[in-house]
């Protein structure tokens, strides 16, 4: 999260993008069949409200190589954690198969994640003012998992929705409760061409979602 310097994967990909959501993509891809063997499964997807700080994916700059800015790209990623919900949704029910694509996000939980991600290349001055503003303000860890075990478990959870904190502004809470994509993230065009784009980076397809 919010890398100071531009930094990539193993594989090349800009490290936020590719960590975030690629590497999503990709196991999701490959746990699919074995999803469509057990009805009633779930693929949930962690997202973040940071989503909705950006309009759309920047397709023509999408690993940061022109202009890298470390938030932008950190909210890029997490929108396409969110449309990769929508989009996979929309294609296991396109397929027919008893599998829930759901969201979910932690609000604002006391992890090491908002240190760890300012600090990377040496930059200290932002890691110091994210730790403090965690201490103040941020709910524990262990709350900010329920809306993601909410989302796995919970009984009356139907595909496509998103799940977050139930306190002020999404950011804390004991009572996971459904919340809202933003309007970005609901952009169809733009997630089947992420989707496209995203197998052709990972080479990774959906094969069961084309096999009935």
């Amino acid at each position: 999260m919010a890398i100071p310097h531009r930094e990539t994967t193993a594989q090349g990909y800009e490290r936020q993008f590719g960590t975030n959501h690629l590497g999503h993509f990709a196991l999701t891809g490959r746990l699919l069949p074995a999803l469509a063997r057990r009805p009633g499964s779930r693929v949930v997807t962690v997202s973040s409200n940071r989503h909705k700080g950006v309009n759309g994916i920047d397709f023509d700059d999408l690993q940061g190589e022109r202009r890298y800015r470390p938030w932008q790209a950190y909210d890029q990623s997490k929108l396409a954690n969110a449309m990769f919900v929508l989009e996979l949704d929309r294609r296991l029910r396109a397929a027919g198969l008893d599998i829930l694509s759901v969201g979910a996000h932690p609000g604002f939980a006391a992890t090491k994640l908002q240190v760890t991600g300012p600090r990377s290349g040496g930059t200290g001055l932002v890691a110091r003012a994210m730790g403090l503003a965690t201490r103040l303000f941020a709910q524990p860890a262990g709350d900010g998992v329920l809306p993601v075990l909410y989302a796995a478990t919970a009984a009356n959870v139907h595909g496509g929705e998103y799940f977050g904190p139930g306190g002020p502004g999404e950011m804390r809470g004991h009572h996971p409760k459904q919340v809202s994509f933003s309007r970005a993230a609901h952009d169809e065009a733009a997630a089947a061409r992420l989707w496209a784009v995203s197998e052709e980076l990972t080479g990774v397809t959906f094969e069961a979602l084309t096999a009935r």
